[in-house]
């Protein structure tokens, strides 16, 4: 433990970690990744379970760096029925970029390591798009309302691209992840947005659904996560500084109503209207919950 350093000397310690966790784990991944690249199936699985407990490290190795600079007291509940052999999609709330890494700590080898749905131009990202690559991150292709008014003979092709790039997990289990409000929460977007909720900005169904109308048939269930930080939002400075004292997570895991599978989000009227409403009311308990952890987990 660190603690007895302040805080900005334990945030370089912990971002020099961060950094050389990176730097090592990304170099060891980006040759086995030429490895996947023969033409062998035995190499290919080899490979992959290597690339996948890579993944694996590179959380370990974070959570070794975050423990050493503070001991955080973690509040959590609703985990007993998840496991590793099963497909999930997981969704929060969105209050930080410290989200993510709380994600990742809490969920490391309780189920497989997160990927998110990834705009396809981000492939060319320096050496991170290799690495998104390489771990076998979905990157999408949608277009435009404007692109589809041009050329109507596209629509539907972008969730084809996907279904084909997700055919991939048919036979092993993945987590996939999405912030269903799209964006963090802050004051100032709250109050544009005229948000309803009191803790949570308005959901956008679409990232879901979209998920869903690709390859709703493989998930085993939604993991719907509230996320609450009792001593107010942090940065990732303050995550790396050891400034985050308690973190509450909560773990809600729900069945994928059968009506929603194999609809078509952007196309069928009805169906995404339903969707919105189903999506509005978890998003209504969820707000009701964090009210509930605001009153048991007060500011300090």
């Amino acid at each position: 433990m660190l603690d007895f350093l302040p805080a900005p000397v334990r945030g370089v310690i912990a971002s020099l970690l961060l950094a050389l966790n990176t730097i090592l784990l990304c170099s060891f991944l980006f040759c086995v990744a030429l490895v996947k690249a023969l033409p062998f199936a035995f190499t290919q699985r080899i490979a992959g379970w290597l690339m996948s407990h890579t993944h694996e490290a590179w959380i370990s190795n974070n959570k070794g760096w975050m423990n050493l600079v503070r001991r955080t007291r973690w509040h959590l509940s609703g985990l007993q029925s998840l496991d590793y052999q099963h497909s999930y999609l997981i969704t929060s709330n969105h209050q930080s970029w410290v989200d993510i890494l709380v994600l990742q700590y809490v969920l490391n080898r309780r189920i497989q390591p997160l990927k998110f749905f990834l705009k396809q131009e981000l492939i060319w990202v320096p050496v991170i798009g290799l690495a998104w690559w390489a771990l076998g991150f979905p990157f999408m292709k949608r277009y435009s309302k404007a692109y589809l008014a041009k050329h109507p003979e596209k629509k539907g092709k972008d969730l084809e691209t996907t279904r084909k790039t997700c055919a991939k997990f048919r036979n092993n289990p993945v987590g996939i992840f999405n912030f269903v409000e799209g964006t963090r929460f802050t004051e100032g977007k709250h109050a544009q947005q005229q948000s309803p909720f009191k803790y949570l900005l308005k959901p956008k169904a679409g990232g879901i659904a979209f998920v869903l109308d690709a390859m709703g048939e493989q998930l085993e269930s939604i993991v719907n996560v509230t996320i609450h930080y009792p001593a107010g939002r942090p940065g990732f400075w303050d995550l790396l500084c050891g400034n985050v004292r308690d973190v509450v997570v909560h773990f809600e895991e729900l069945k994928i109503p059968q009506q929603f599978i194999g609809k078509n989000y952007d196309q069928d009227g009805e169906y995404r209207l339903q969707f919105q409403g189903w999506i509005n009311q978890l998003w209504l308990d969820k707000d009701a919950l964090l009210e509930q952890m605001h009153r048991e987990y007060p500011k300090h």
